[in-house]
């Protein structure tokens, strides 16, 4: 019954990713930044999809790739520098600088939880301060080989205007720093905030920890 139900919200939230998706196609700021910036989520999504049947994951951690899809497909559409909401918040706020990229760093340290799911489950790791200490690790090495990929674009392209995009400084010299921090910042908090229910769901949903 419980995975019948978990299963239905499965397909509801691969029905928003696949609806965001759609939505984010269709006339983008421009189709070479989109694919920049929408390709490491399809690639993600194609595996966590192929893998369901024989790896199902809890439904936070289904939750948690599915808003960071989101993220990104939105960031791809508008551009990350250029994401309305954020540039109103730049407005009213008086920033210097739209913070979409930002917040979108902070979301990715949500993936810590599904990091965290597949040491417990494919490792004989237990809950503790090591396996807090090495999903942060990982969750880090990923953000770190992101901005590396970011950096190659941008070298290979000759930093033409999408790989500019793409990388969407907007101007500071420690955007790279500060997107590794904001990963961290979201990382620790998401362990901190949801372990606890993460560990509850893989009991209820009959998952191994």
């Amino acid at each position: 019954m419980i995975k019948g139900k978990s299963t239905t919200i499965h397909l509801y939230l691969l029905l928003v990713v696949i609806s965001v998706f759609i939505w984010s196609v269709i006339k983008p700021a421009r189709y070479s930044t989109w694919a920049l910036e929408v390709g490491p989520a399809i690639i993600g999504l194609i595996i966590v999809i192929a893998a369901y049947n024989k790896f199902r994951l809890t439904t936070l951690s289904y939750v948690i790739i599915t808003i960071l899809a989101v993220s990104m497909f939105v960031g791809g559409h508008y551009i990350y520098s250029k994401v309305p909401l954020f540039d109103w918040i730049k407005d009213v706020y008086d920033l210097k600088r739209n913070h979409y990229d930002r917040f979108g760093h902070l979301l990715k340290g949500l993936f810590a939880i599904v990091l965290r799911e597949i040491l417990l489950r494919k490792t004989e790791l237990t809950k503790g301060p090591w396996l807090f200490t090495i999903v942060i690790s990982m969750s880090l090495a990923i953000s770190a080989l992101y901005e590396i990929i970011e950096w190659l674009v941008s070298k290979i392209t000759k930093g033409g205007r999408a790989s500019k995009d793409f990388l969407g400084t907007q101007g500071d010299i420690w955007d790279t720093q500060w997107d590794m921090l904001w990963t961290l910042i979201g990382s620790i908090v998401a362990l901190l905030l949801l372990s606890r229910l993460h560990d509850r769901l893989l009991k209820k949903e009959g998952l191994k920890e």
